[in-house]
């Protein structure tokens, strides 16, 4: 999969020359990102539903749409918070990886779970990853440089557990090693546990083929209850993502095949969307 170029939903479309103003480099797009981008429920400012909801915006034009008839700017002059775009982890990381493809960088986003936000948690959280000519990357976009913490922001080990995988998490579930329970949205929700792990697998495998989809979209095989083959199916796919991380190309080629083949796995041009800030359930039609 070439990700040097955009998908539906990354692509600029009538703003790339917005775009091509943007840095090529991940600290630069971050840093354009999160000028014009504010979290819906966790950025420091007060929102209304209306405004908190336009973290449904989904495809990166409409979120330009909306950033534009506020700001008709360059991406990277400033923007008082409390007027920015609302969207989420998924949408910062959208907005970096964008920036970085429309500069002829690899970049795709990865979904599984920080550990860095609260202690003893693991947030559902989206980071970019980008191939720097070597290795692939994790940066969170989110995350402001110039804050103390003790790991590099932009360059995330892998194995250091600062973030995981849903991949990984699902695997480490399934061998008894973690408790599903301290992995979810945010520990005042009830949103957590092991479906909850088990959809952002299928999650982490459509981002990986460039569906960027809404963290709160549901397809294919989606349910709180699971049976036993949709759990052996969810197996599998967790296994080849890892083995694909670890460089086996032949078990990336089987996640295309199976991606491509299988509607348990994929949206099939619509997705169930549940609105984060009023529960609202809409079918969503994702061929534009």
């Amino acid at each position: 999969m070439d990700y040097r170029t955009h998908s539906p939903y990354s692509d600029p479309r009538h703003h790339a020359a917005l775009f091509d103003a943007v840095p090529g480099d991940v600290a630069g797009a971050a840093a354009a990102a999160r000028n014009v981008l504010v979290h819906y429920r966790a950025g420091g400012v007060e929102l209304s539903d209306a405004r908190r909801s336009e973290a449904n915006l989904r495809w990166l034009d409409r979120i330009l749409d909306t950033d534009q008839s506020r700001f008709p700017l360059p991406l990277t002059a400033p923007r008082p918070a409390a007027e920015r775009v609302a969207g989420c982890c998924r949408d910062h990381t959208l907005f970096t990886v964008a920036a970085l493809r429309q500069h002829g960088v690899p970049a795709r986003s990865r979904v599984g779970f920080a550990s860095y936000f609260v202690p003893g948690w693991h947030h559902d959280h989206v980071l970019a990853e980008w191939w720097n000519g070597e290795r692939w990357v994790w940066a969170d976009p989110e995350l402001d440089p110039a804050d103390p913490r003790p790991f590099d922001g932009y360059d995330i080990d892998p194995e250091a557990g600062h973030f995981d995988s849903a991949a990984r998490v699902w695997t480490a579930y399934r061998a008894g090693r973690v408790d599903p329970d301290r992995y979810g949205v945010d520990p005042a929700l009830p949103i957590r546990g092991a479906w909850f792990v088990r959809v952002y697998v299928l999650h982490e495998l459509a981002h990986r083929r460039k569906d960027e989809l809404l963290l709160w979209d549901g397809f294919g095989s989606m349910s709180d209850d699971p049976t036993e083959a949709d759990l052996a199916l969810t197996d599998e796919i967790a296994a080849l993502l890892l083995a694909a991380d670890g460089g086996d190309a032949a078990a990336e080629r089987e996640l295309a095949d199976r991606y491509a083949s299988d509607t348990r796995l994929r949206p099939d041009g619509t997705v169930r969307s549940v609105d984060p800030v009023t529960g609202t359930v809409t079918t969503v039609d994702l061929r534009r």
